[in-house]
């Protein structure tokens, strides 16, 4: 695959039996075994991921705290050092530039980790957003990021450290701590729906710990690959940019309104129009579905009232769907009019040319 971007960890993926992909301009493995496998080695015992493609953007300075609290639709005053918040960043209309993950490393320095596809039009946006005292820099080549999911996560990672990782709380993070000699961010996040890990080290670091790892875990952890952590997110309802959300889909649209604090004293670009959308009522919801006719929803897939004629218009459409390996029924995340998203609501998901039946269920469709 010519001109791809590839991560620290490409050397490895044959060895593990990774078969790759075009991802968004890089070349990443889809599984190493099986999605199947791999999906509920996560869910019942361990996977480990490599993430490496994702963007890590540092800003510090005197006004760096300011300056990413206007950037982003959550509360960053409310933070305190060694801890994570999930939040959006939004055009001034609502729509969503990325959703992300901010780290306070200090009381002046934040990591924000930002998705792989939007690198270039985040830091862009940040740096053209940004005023004051304070660096911004793009450090993206330069960290690697592994993600061990699953419930024996943390007795398997706590074989390569003297540090007890059960002080390590959701969404709270230990720098510099030694991982089987590496020196790595140990943060207590995920992307899975499952306990675990996202661990962020020197690119040149990379394979050595994705070998400690899975040596140290033996028969619990599998190697994994995009395919299974797109089923896994799925189940778990967490929105994958470009589907769930994009810039003309709000994050109260897709269902993280828990990550937008609009009654915070400071503003954030879009704080109005997100106001606006709460007082108003949002016109579209993310729901879930489930398929009650044959056929599996895909993304893109129109949905319609339940018995629409044929020249009347969609209501919506799939973002994500598949066919849920723990669940075992094929089940879609759609983006569809708020008068339609009432649970038990009877729909019709167009496939292939034929409407197929389906109704609104509760979601998430996995909880631990």
């Amino acid at each position: 695959m010519e001109g791809l971007k590839r991560t620290p960890l490409y050397p490895l993926y044959e060895k593990y039996g990774g078969k790759t992909v075009d991802f968004g301009g890089w070349e990443l493995p889809v599984q190493f075994s099986s999605i199947m496998e791999e999906h509920h080695a996560v869910r019942n015992r361990a996977g480990l991921f490599d993430v490496s493609h994702m963007g890590e953007v540092i800003m510090k300075g005197p006004d760096a705290k300011k300056a990413v609290q206007r950037l982003v639709t959550n509360d960053v005053n409310s933070l305190r050092e060694n801890q994570a918040l999930y939040a959006a960043m939004c055009y001034p209309d609502g729509g969503t530039v990325d959703d992300l993950l901010v780290y306070k490393l200090k009381e002046d320095e934040y990591l924000l980790v930002i998705n792989a596809s939007n690198i270039g039009k985040d830091v862009s946006w940040i740096i053209e957003q940004s005023t004051g005292d304070l660096t911004i820099e793009n450090v993206s080549s330069k960290i690697a990021q592994l993600a061990l999911q699953g419930p024996k996560a943390e007795e398997i990672l706590q074989t390569l450290t003297s540090f007890d990782l059960s002080e390590i709380k959701f969404f709270h993070f230990q720098e510099k701590l030694d991982i089987a000699g590496i020196s790595t961010l140990v943060s207590r996040t995920g992307y899975t729906g499952e306990d675990g890990f996202e661990l962020y080290v020197d690119a040149a670091d990379a394979c050595n710990l994705w070998e400690k790892i899975l040596d140290a875990g033996k028969d619990a952890v599998l190697p994994c690959g995009l395919g299974a952590r797109d089923t896994l997110r799925f189940e778990a309802k967490l929105p994958l940019y470009g589907q769930e959300l994009g810039k003309d889909i709000s994050p109260l649209e897709a269902g993280i309104g828990f990550a937008v604090k609009v009654e915070t004293e400071e503003d954030f670009i879009g704080k109005e129009a997100l106001i606006q959308q709460k007082e108003k009522g949002i016109p579209r919801k993310l729901v879930g579905i489930e398929m009650v006719g044959r056929g599996i929803p895909r993304t893109g897939y129109p949905v319609y009232a339940s018995g629409a004629a044929l020249e009347d218009e969609p209501i919506g459409y799939i973002t994500s769907g598949t066919q849920s390996p723990t669940l075992k029924k094929n089940l879609g995340l759609a983006l569809i009019r708020t008068d339609f998203s009432k649970l038990g609501t009877p729909l019709e998901v167009e496939i292939r040319g034929k409407r197929v039946d389906a109704v609104t269920i509760k979601s998430p469709f996995y909880k631990r």
